[in-house]
């Protein structure tokens, strides 16, 4: 099983995206509050987050306690400051939990959470000087590197 971890989303069109990206796959999403948006029926459907009600969403009260809950789970970390890509991870066990974890789109995942994970943390080739890609662009290209690896389980 695939989990889908953003801590602090800020921008709900993103959310909705990568929700539309769990529906599709069959991933779990994590939402590690606080978020930069307001979970209402009224305000998700504005926000174009149509797949809402199609995928399993778990919320977290902070990073703090969903690292905590999950010290034992397998969790990779996306981010720009690795030195690790994201395909020399070895994701391709579909009868595991994976837990791919990403930061909140102005800043990120935090330093200290990411000095702690050193290990397990990846990174998305770009060119160089520019800063992060898009998130929905990089949990959709996670997640697909992972369902590749797993040969696709599930999916049609």
């Amino acid at each position: 099983m695939i989990n889908v971890v953003l801590f602090e989303p800020e921008i709900p069109q993103n959310t909705g995206n990568i929700a539309r990206t769990c529906a599709c796959t069959g991933a779990r999403l994590h939402l590690v509050e606080p978020l930069g948006f307001r979970l209402t029926k009224k305000y998700l459907a504005r926000s174009g987050m149509d797949y809402w009600d199609d995928v399993e969403v778990v919320r977290h009260a902070c990073a703090r306690d969903f690292l905590a809950a999950h010290a034992g789970d397998e969790l990779w970390f996306y981010t720009g400051h690795a030195r690790r890509l994201h395909t020399e991870a070895d994701l391709g066990d579909a009868d595991r939990e994976l837990y791919l974890v990403f930061g909140r789109e102005s800043r990120g995942i935090d330093p200290d959470i990411l000095a702690a994970h050193e290990a397990r943390c990846l990174r998305m080739p770009m060119a160089p000087g520019m800063r992060s890609l898009n998130l929905s662009n990089a949990v959709a290209i996670a997640v697909y590197d992972a369902l590749r690896q797993q040969g696709f389980p599930g999916l049609a």
